[in-house]
């Protein structure tokens, strides 16, 4: 009986209904990404807080000229941090890099840690490592918001990148151990939709995180508007939020059991997966059983098989076959050319939200006088420092509710029934024709908001219901189990060099130059177009089908015995 091929050896897991189990796991797993993607971008609108604070009283100067609209003043006002936004990117030393770097700095955290977890959660196994990054998550989104400049040392800039970049070691981590566990546990009809949804917490930590901003802008308004300063404490509230859905899930992350696929194909205990896929299925039928006192009963009596290395030299071996290596060359290239675009927008979003009047007052004419000479010029009025922040909130939140978070659960409906490689075709075919639309009119089409903001929304729509969830589910299930977590990872660290391209390299100049990024963006999406057809189409499969070792026999080990099928 040990001897039958894998698929039969999963078939129970793989036929399974979907039930109570499968929605913890989801849960579990999701609760986890929507506090990735709220700590990543997050820090888009705390960093123009921090400047106000701390560079403000620096940077600020001058005065506003007399008789401006509305205010009609005698005499010229003073320009405060009470008043005027401080213009960091153009008066600190190389500013628009530090603002890259700043909101870069999680991102190359994420490369560390996807590339590690990976690795790891192939070598010592999903259980031992699950929970882990939540921990390093939450002791470092309490460094970012207690983060302070030092009186002779550091400013408060590099205290903060510095935790930011430990967070995104935490976050990135998730990202292979999420897919790879969620994926390993689901059932055949459902895995897509099931990692999909896991993915679409991102989307809702996105909008709650403008959401937090709101309400703490609005609880704090009269404070703000007697004492700029007091967005020192905004922002550090936004981002200890975080903290909240992180700590949520820790314990369940650290108590959930190992995968029996990881049980099987890597360790080669039948028997301990055999007695954990019985719980499983148990948990599924009856809510009450669903617990995290998960005890591992059976150890290695009567199932150990021999099983494949997952080595180096295994990896190297494996990857070393085309058909294999072109697989994770399109998983990879798909994610990198999407995050280029991705992050490349949704973290230099000032100029959109000029676009659609949600960042601050509009520039009004006046007349200044320079010795003899009158002349007219336009300037940014005197503004109320809280209202701009609040604004900037609102059109973020916006933003999400337009296209982003829609597009992350129509994924969630549509994906065992339209397949992975058709929505991510469908997705980076119409970013392509968008991102095409706004680079050719941006002349035209930046000046006229409603027109604008239909093709914008399209974009991140399809965004979603596109490559970003896609690029996430493919991975989770196209390798073999010895490498599926570090497959996995590789993936997503290639999309983070391409979020990092994005925010680093692209994104200071997009402001100045919009027409030529958006172009570029666009041939980056057709390219990501052209790269899907190296992954397989994944729907309806069993993993073990996808990498190709359905028939792989459970071979026992000399002097064990058999072992019956598991759950045969």
């Amino acid at each position: 009986m040990a001897n039958q091929p894998k698929a039969a050896t999963f078939a129970h897991l793989d036929d399974a209904k979907l039930g109570w189990f499968h929605l913890r796991a989801v849960i579990v797993s999701g609760v986890g990404f929507f506090a990735d993607a709220y700590d990543i971008f997050v820090i888009s609108q705390a960093l123009p807080m921090i400047y106000q604070v701390y560079y403000g009283p620096t940077y600020i100067s001058g005065e506003y000229p007399v008789n401006l609209p509305n205010i009609n003043n005698t005499l010229p006002l003073p320009k405060t941090p009470q008043n005027t936004k401080v213009d960091f990117n153009t008066h600190h030393l190389n500013g628009i890099h530090v603002d890259a770097w700043m909101k870069a700095s999680t991102n190359w955290g994420n490369l560390v840690g996807q590339v590690g977890f990976g690795v790891l959660g192939d070598k010592l196994g999903r259980k031992k490592m699950y929970g882990v990054e939540l921990i390093i998550m939450i002791v470092c989104t309490l460094g970012s918001t207690l983060s302070a400049s030092m009186a002779n040392g550091w400013s408060i800039l590099v205290v903060l990148s510095m935790w930011r970049f430990f967070l995104g070691i935490g976050i990135g981590g998730d990202y292979p151990m999420s897919a790879v566990i969620t994926s390993e546990f689901a059932n055949v009809r459902y895995r897509g939709m099931m990692l999909a949804a896991v993915f679409a917490m991102q989307g809702i930590g996105i909008m709650i995180g403008g959401i937090v901003y709101v309400a703490t802008l609005a609880a704090m308004k009269s404070q703000v508007q007697n004492d700029y300063t007091a967005l020192d404490t905004v922002w550090r509230i936004a981002l200890g939020f975080g903290i909240i859905p992180a700590v949520g899930a820790v314990y369940f992350r650290l108590t959930i059991p190992e995968t029996p696929r990881f049980t099987v194909d890597v360790i080669g205990n039948v028997a301990q997966a055999e007695s954990d896929v019985a719980k499983v299925l148990d948990m599924n039928e009856n809510a009450n059983n669903v617990t995290s006192n998960w005890e591992n009963a059976v150890t290695n009596t009567g199932g150990t098989i021999a099983v494949k290395e997952n080595s180096f030299t295994e990896f190297m071996d494996y990857f070393g076959q085309w058909k294999n290596a072109k697989t994770l060359i399109g998983c990879a290239y798909c994610w990198f050319s999407l995050d280029v675009a991705w992050y490349g927008l949704s973290l230099n979003q000032s100029t959109v939200l000029n676009l659609i009047n949600f960042n601050g007052p509009q520039k009004i004419a006046v007349n200044v006088t320079t010795g003899n000479v009158t002349s007219s010029t336009k300037i940014t009025p005197p503004l109320d420092i809280w209202n701009l922040f609040y604004q900037v909130a609102v059109g973020n939140i916006i933003i999400a509710f337009a296209g982003t978070v829609p597009g992350y659960w129509f994924t969630v409906a549509l994906i065992e029934r339209l397949g992975r490689k058709p929505i991510q075709y469908l997705g980076f075919g119409v970013i392509t024709i968008c991102l095409a639309i706004l680079a050719a009119d941006w002349d035209n089409i930046s000046t006229q908001q409603t027109n604008f903001l239909i093709v914008f929304t399209i974009a991140q729509f399809f965004f979603q219901f596109g490559p970003n969830t896609t690029t996430f589910v493919v991975p989770g299930e196209v390798f073999p189990t010895r490498f599926r977590s570090t497959g996995h990872g590789l993936s997503a660290a290639a999309g983070k060099i391409g979020a990092i391209i994005g925010i680093q390299a692209v994104g200071p100049y997009f402001t100045a130059n919009a027409q030529p990024v958006l172009a570029a963006f666009s041939v980056i999406m057709f390219t990501g177009f052209l790269a899907t057809w190296l992954i397989p189409e994944t729907a309806g499969k069993t993993l073990e089908e996808l990498c190709g070792e359905e028939d792989g026999p459970a071979i026992p080990v000399a002097g064990v015995g058999s072992a019956e099928a598991l759950l045969a």
